[in-house]
């Protein structure tokens, strides 16, 4: 349990590798506490601050009741400020959306879709009313918003993130202090999703060929960058005027 003072708090998912326990080193590094939400815990990374909280997100139901019951339990009093990082993510089979199997579609859309909403309504509704600045963050990308041939389910699941994300903003903009809330897509980074489609199969996935040039040419951020600039976002006092954002147009 967190001792109760005034803390900033961040809940994190996703946090075992990648862009997520870059971003949960990085928030660690400048004195927040973190929740890491992950099946595994993140690789290497230590701190009395640090929280695991062991999850498959496949299956959020558990864990979103786990964080409302702790956040209510805590109590306005211990926070400083809070913030929801919903990272995680999968791809299913990179291939036409009739030729993937349905647990492999609905694993992408609960980890994706699913989990993130159900997070929300967690820290939303445990900490409706609170004085303190509440940031609520989806992890998107630019094929929420451009389509991709060989992956309907990964577009599909980035593009609800960023109507969930308009719905949210509208909700607690009328609230008197309502959370901020932004999707957004945080560049190309080069991750173990990357490797998985730079490795798929190029008759199934025809975009392979791009991706694998981006790897080659050097074009990706690495999660400790792209950690970098989505926590500088966070930071941001104009965060949550604009819903949806990308990184890159900042």
């Amino acid at each position: 349990m967190l001792v109760a003072m005034s803390i900033t708090l961040s809940i994190v998912t996703g946090a075992s590798r990648g862009l997520g326990r870059a971003v949960a080193e990085q928030l660690l590094a400048r004195g927040e506490h973190v929740i890491a939400i992950a099946r595994r815990a993140p690789e290497g990374l230590a701190s009395p601050r640090l929280q695991h909280w062991g999850a498959d997100l496949a299956d959020a139901g558990a864990i979103g009741q786990r964080l409302r019951e702790h956040l209510q339990a805590q109590g306005a009093p211990a926070f400083a400020a809070l913030s929801l990082i919903n990272n995680a993510g999968v791809i299913s089979r990179l291939a036409p959306l009739g030729e993937v199997g349905d647990e492999d579609l609905a694993r992408a859309l609960r980890v994706g879709l699913e989990a993130p909403m159900r997070l929300a309504a967690a820290f939303l509704g445990a900490t409706r009313g609170w004085a303190m600045p509440r940031r609520l963050l989806f992890v998107s990308s630019g094929l929420g918003r451009r389509a991709m041939a060989g992956s309907a389910s990964y577009c599909a699941a980035k593009a609800g993130l960023d109507h969930l994300a308009r719905a949210l903003a509208l909700e607690e903009a009328a609230q008197i202090h309502g959370a901020r809330v932004v999707s957004l897509a945080p560049g190309v980074i080069d991750t173990d999703m990357q490797g998985q489609l730079r490795g798929a199969d190029a008759q199934a996935f025809p975009e392979r060929e791009r991706f694998a040039a981006l790897h080659r040419e050097g074009l990706l951020d690495s999660p400790a960058a792209a950690a970098a600039r989505l926590i500088g976002y966070l930071d941001r006092a104009d965060f949550g005027v604009n819903a949806v954002a990308d990184v890159r147009d900042a």
